[in-house]
């Protein structure tokens, strides 16, 4: 069985072939980026739609095979930028019409933890799923991914890319901003909100605009950051006690933060926990992690109609039935 993904709902559109083992055979893309600013979504559309042609022939370039090979086509269906989202999801419709296969709608964050658990071998394990977009603790109960914190406002990664942004630099900065992390440990004083089980960076991110100029912009990126991921940290750990569980597994495009790595890292190592981290190419956005999610939804006996292939932009992962588990 092999599955044909395609993922758009950012700055990425891939497209990825897998197969029923979760071997990837092909996983290309082209990513939107800019040298000043963030991401723009009509600009990011245009990305995509001059690209995606290019892609999805390398892809078949790289894995050998053609339409005739595939037995489902997946698509990101949200959540993700309405514009983005729309690239993927007429791709994906125009492809399964044409050559007759059956379509796969996917959640961009289930996939983001289907592609983990599978390559990380997690047996039950919390997940921590940090992105441009999100920020959530999560476990797998009774068939859904069960959202036990979040953030009440901005992602992670967005925390990360807009306080580049005030730093004059281009999208993305949240790997620029990483590696400054090491570069300092004069800690800076900054607001840290955690309410409960749930998260807030924007006043974090503010205050540190404000005192952008007045101190080493090391110093500055390293306190934001070291705040930031702390209180992940600490969400975290109070899952891991609530459950009980023994693994973290770290999943979204900061999942790649050595910073972050390193802080829940201790954390977990502390609670003799063990830390799991998703690979790096395949925890930033990528078309793999959609065609195995595809995949394994259409093993289940999960398909999309195209009267209900819209796209989501708000699309929590839970609410999303788990048939597979």
């Amino acid at each position: 069985m092999i599955c044909l993904g395609l993922e758009s709902t950012a700055h990425t559109f891939g497209a990825g072939i897998v197969d029923e083992k979760c071997s990837v055979l092909a996983n290309e893309k082209s990513a939107f980026t800019t040298e000043k600013g963030g991401i723009k979504p009509s600009e990011a559309f245009d990305h995509h739609w001059q690209n995606a042609p290019m892609v999805v022939k390398s892809a078949f370039e790289k894995s050998g095979l053609t339409m005739k090979d595939i037995d489902v086509v997946a698509f990101s269906q949200g959540p993700g930028l309405g514009p983005c989202l729309r690239t993927s999801a007429v791709i994906a419709r125009t492809l399964s019409l044409k050559h007759k296969k059956p379509l796969a709608g996917v959640n961009h964050a289930v996939a983001h933890i289907e592609i983990a658990k599978k390559l990380c071998h997690a047996k039950d394990p919390l997940i921590v799923y940090t992105s441009g977009g999100n920020t959530q603790i999560l476990c797998l109960e009774a068939k859904r991914y069960r959202v036990l914190g979040e953030t009440l406002d901005i992602g992670v990664g967005n925390l990360l890319d807009s306080f580049g942004r005030s730093l004059g630099m281009g999208f993305p900065a949240g790997p620029r901003i990483d590696g400054m992390y090491f570069e300092s440990g004069n800690y800076i004083e900054l607001p840290y909100s955690v309410k409960g089980m749930d998260l807030q960076f924007t006043g974090l991110l503010t205050s540190a605009e404000k005192k952008i100029g007045t101190v080493p912009e090391k110093d500055l990126s390293y306190s934001l950051m070291h705040t930031a991921f702390c209180m992940i940290a600490e969400v975290t750990e109070r899952a891991l006690a609530f459950t009980g569980k023994k693994e973290a597994l770290l999943t979204g495009g900061v999942a790649c933060s050595k910073a972050l790595q390193k802080v829940l890292g201790e954390m977990c190592s502390a609670r003799k926990a063990k830390l799991l981290v998703c690979p790096a190419q395949y925890a930033v956005d990528n078309a793999a992690m959609i065609a195995w999610t595809g995949l394994i939804a259409f093993r289940a006996g999960k398909t999309t109609k195209i009267s209900e292939s819209k796209v989501i932009q708000r699309f929590r992962p839970d609410s999303v039935e788990i048939a597979w588990s």
